[in-house]
């Protein structure tokens, strides 16, 4: 097998063949409204109401003059039950689009709706690109900032670090602009804001010039890999690992820029179908005995190269649909903490295929980032498929990223309510208070957000 990219591997039909009755249909419950359910199908409920409003003026009438439990919703990409609401549902699919631009300052307003797949291509007619970007691009703006969705590389923070200003609507459907500027402690909430402030509007996103990425992908041993782990992210705009589990190895994805011509052909057919045999047969092997498997099927794998417009580097479309937890630990601990993860999953012997993510995430000066304060942390994710229970998996390995002080992703899966948030993010009572201020009735609560700022159901 001459070479293998991490879209193959993501992409295998080998893989595909475990996602089956992954994606229920939305249906009409006896006696209830039309349900709702988020991307990977685990999260469902019965909004009283949906409300998609066409325009600003129609979502700041419709927060003046509804009552009760609200949530707005972009592309239910969050695993976490951020949404789930038995009041309104605002969806923001109709509020898109590139609304302004500034030439000089290299920066542009997006609805709040905007889709990240759509921004790429937006920017790029402008002569603009985004710094950088999460690994799945079908979340909308206000998703991914709102749970500071990020990508990888030490010298680059969340999407939600880049806003400059946005235009929150509140509930008595009056519209603040905010920036560091003007109001630097709500801007700071506002822009990791779980959507429980207000619902976003707009958002004005510092970008820079259009530029081109060459990624090459390789195996190594983890081991190996970790202990290079900070030189390979001082030598490359991005790097960042997905550790194969039961086995001795990662993929390493190396990203810099480039001048050199796009190069990013699909997998050949032959490719994909020899990855798809070797994967569906050590899947048939019992755990504990995979590793042997997974280490030889690794070290055929050789190197591959890709090279395009950055955000088409920077994002993957991912059909197979999974959930997800993700935590951050300080820089200095990520690497042990990955390890410890790794040799539970075999001691243990779960049966996961799913390789792990961990990538280093820059600091931020936002209320509830994952790397607001004064150090870098690492990210570090697991996944199950969808059709598979992930509560044992993600139970089990969860009290790893508590030892290390793990903070969790909002929009992925944790089980943290807000005695223990309140001493992982050092502006979280603020923040807390901050809400309670802009909403004291808790209508953009649900029992889940009420769990987190401890607040009653």
């Amino acid at each position: 097998m001459s070479k293998i990219s991490r879209r193959t591997f993501l992409g295998s039909t080998a893989l595909a063949a475990l996602y089956a009755a992954t994606s229920p249909a939305m249906s009409l419950a006896q006696g209830k409204s039309l349900s709702w359910r988020n991307w990977s199908g685990a999260e469902v409920s019965y909004p009283q109401s949906r409300f998609s409003p066409a325009n600003e003026n129609q979502l700041a009438q419709f927060m003046a003059t509804s009552s009760g439990p609200l949530r707005p919703v972009g592309s239910g990409h969050s695993f976490s039950p951020l949404v789930p609401t038995d009041g309104h549902l605002i969806v923001i699919d109709q509020l898109t689009g590139l609304l302004s631009d500034d030439e000089a300052a290299h920066s542009a307003t997006f609805a709040a709706g905007t889709r990240l797949a759509d921004m790429g291509p937006l920017l790029e007619s402008l002569g603009q690109g985004l710094f950088n970007l999460p690994d799945i691009d079908r979340q909308t703006l206000a998703g991914a900032t709102a749970t500071a969705t990020h990508g990888t590389g030490i010298q680059f923070k969340s999407l939600s670090g880049y806003i400059t200003g946005l235009r929150l609507i509140m509930l008595d459907g009056s519209a603040l602009d905010l920036s560091a500027v003007s109001q630097p402690d709500l801007f700071a909430a506002a822009c990791v804001s779980l959507g429980c402030l207000g619902v976003v509007s707009r958002m004005t996103i510092q970008n820079r010039e259009a530029y081109r990425l060459k990624q090459t992908t390789w195996v190594e041993k983890t081991a190996t890999l970790l202990e290079n782990f900070d030189t390979h992210m001082s030598s490359h705009r991005h790097f960042e690992l997905f550790p194969l589990t039961h086995s001795d190895y990662s993929m390493a994805l190396a990203t810099d820029e480039t001048d050199e011509a796009i190069n990013n052909p699909e997998a050949s057919p032959e490719e994909a179908a020899a990855f798809d045999t070797a994967m569906r047969g050590f899947m048939l092997v019992p755990p504990s005995l995979r590793r042997p498997l997974i280490n030889a099927l690794a070290e055929q794998i050789g190197p591959s190269e890709r090279v395009d417009a950055s955000y088409k580097i920077l994002s993957n479309i991912r059909n197979n649909r999974f959930n997800e937890m993700e935590y951050s630990v300080p820089v200095a601990a990520g690497a042990e903490c990955l390890q410890e993860i790794l040799a539970l999953i075999i001691d243990k012997a779960v049966d996961v295929v799913f390789p792990l993510e961990y990538r280093y995430v820059c600091r931020d000066d936002t209320m509830l980032g994952m790397s607001s304060g004064d150090e870098d942390h690492a990210a570090i994710s697991i996944h199950r498929v969808a059709s598979e229970d992930y509560r044992p998996y993600f139970d089990l390995i969860e009290p790893i990223f508590w030892k290390y002080g793990g903070r969790p992703h909002w929009g992925k899966i944790h089980s943290l309510g807000s005695e223990q948030l309140s001493r992982l993010y050092p502006r979280f009572d603020e923040f807390a208070a901050l809400r309670r201020e802009l909403d004291p009735q808790g209508r953009l609560l649900n029992a889940h957000l009420s769990k987190v700022f401890g607040e009653p159901v």
